[in-house]
């Protein structure tokens, strides 16, 4: 009998989180069992993936740098990584404007409805727009000073640090490069043979990941609201994935143009970091999977990966930016607001700069809008009428988050020459060029 491959695994493992999920809720004491005795699995699991999330930016990117052994080629592939990925989150802002403005899906809520989701999720919001304000109130350039750690071991103990420890872990590879050979050889093999140990982590944190998922989405359903405020935001999370639908579609439209590869060989290879993107919410969690992913079942080779993906998984929110354009006009139009066209290219601009430094985690997208509002002059208190499906579009836009990375990876590595054969090949019927 033949293996079932990790994808479908994955996808069995959410689809049985679900059915028992709904099985369990028609009894008294459903709800509070998975709470109690199932959602912990699902919280031990993104805790072990975010637990080697630091470790694997500070492996995979003090090797990648230090492998290109010049300093002219590491700024080639930053231009080239950063370049493109402005482009994706900029036509990402520009869709998500585009069909919000043509299925106008803030027209259908009514007053009644507007008045309940702001009332039951004004606490939320409040916490949002008061972490948006901290973030403000650091002046024009704080982005730039939070950029440069004052302490590498402080920055390494949070996630939502992970842009300083790209900073640093950058520096560190520039330096070993700058040293002679002959010295920074131990060095060298220390984070060479670290690499490979977090790797090899990440495979057998994979093995439970039909089980982790299996736990959280049987908690996403038991804690989800009422279906009466999901169908007053159902054309609003229609725009939403379409227009993520659309995106993934322009991703594999370059993947087949640039890199000569068929969508079927990405989105397969793609495949269990998208499920386990989509489980998570979080492009941190899922980096060790995307950068296994990539560079055994795609061929990037392992020192561009090593730089472009961390790199994504910070400043590449396409699927992030796109939903803060369908977002804050969907606000605008359900409080009877018309933004002029001058306005709306300024969200393309705010949204596609608010996505640089994004922290990769659940939620950090909900920050980011309320400075996209801001700009836009859009109440903020608007921000409750979607919290009632932020959680499932979350999840939605991290796929896109995860796949951009991906894709990008791929375009710089075939622009560098080092797109090759992937080391796995489990699946040889899709393995081939567009000719």
């Amino acid at each position: 009998m033949k293996k079932l491959a990790l994808h479908w695994k994955i996808l069995l493992g959410m689809l049985l989180g679900v059915v028992f999920a709904l099985i369990m809720t028609n009894f008294d004491f459903g709800k509070d069992f998975i709470k109690d005795w199932i959602k912990p699995f699902g919280t031990i699991f993104i805790n072990s993936l975010k637990l080697i999330a630091i470790p694997l930016i500070l492996a995979a990117l003090i090797k990648g740098v230090s492998d290109l052994r010049d300093i002219s080629k590491l700024s080639k592939m930053g231009g080239r990584t950063i370049g493109i990925y402005l482009v994706t989150t900029v036509i990402a802002v520009s869709i998500g404007l585009v069909l919000v403005n043509i299925i106008k899906p803030g027209k259908q809520i009514t007053e009644s409805t507007r008045t309940e989701m702001v009332e039951s999720y004004s606490t939320d919001t409040t916490k949002y727009k008061d972490e948006a304000a901290r973030q403000k109130q650091g002046g024009p350039l704080q982005a730039l000073v939070d950029l440069v750690p004052e302490n590498i071991f402080a920055a390494s103990t949070s996630n939502t640090n992970m842009l300083q420890v790209i900073f640093f872990a950058m520096f560190f590879g520039i330096g070993l490069i700058l040293i002679p050979e002959e010295k920074g050889a131990t060095v060298k093999k220390f984070f060479d043979g670290f690499n490979e140990v977090i790797l090899k982590m990440v495979d057998l944190i994979m093995l439970a990941a039909p089980y982790g998922v299996f736990a959280l989405l049987a908690a996403l359903v038991v804690e989800s609201p009422s279906l009466d405020l999901f169908k007053a935001l159902g054309w609003y999370a229609i725009t939403v994935v379409g227009g993520l639908f659309i995106m993934i579609i322009i991703y594999n439209i370059l993947v087949v143009v640039f890199t000569k590869k068929t969508p079927s060989f990405f989105m397969k290879a793609m495949s269990p970091a998208q499920l386990l993107a989509f489980s998570t919410s979080s492009s941190a969690a899922t980096l060790p999977v995307t950068m296994e992913r990539v560079t055994e079942h795609i061929g990037v080779e392992e020192e561009v990966a090593s730089f472009v993906l961390p790199i994504g998984a910070t400043i590449n929110m396409d699927g992030t930016s796109l939903y803060q354009a369908v977002a804050a006009v969907f606000i605008a139009q359900a409080f009877g607001m018309d933004l002029a066209f001058s306005t709306q290219l300024g969200i393309i601009a705010t949204a596609t700069l608010a996505s640089i430094g994004s922290a990769a985690v659940p939620g950090a997208g909900m920050v980011m809008l309320v400075g996209v509002l801001g700009y836009a002059g859009i109440p903020e208190a608007g921000l409750a009428l979607i919290f009632a499906v932020d959680r499932p579009l979350d999840m939605c836009r991290t796929i896109v988050n995860v796949t951009g990375d991906a894709a990008v990876s791929m375009l710089v590595a075939k622009s560098v020459g080092k797109l090759g054969e992937p080391h796995v090949q489990d699946w040889d019927d899709n393995y081939k060029e567009v000719k």
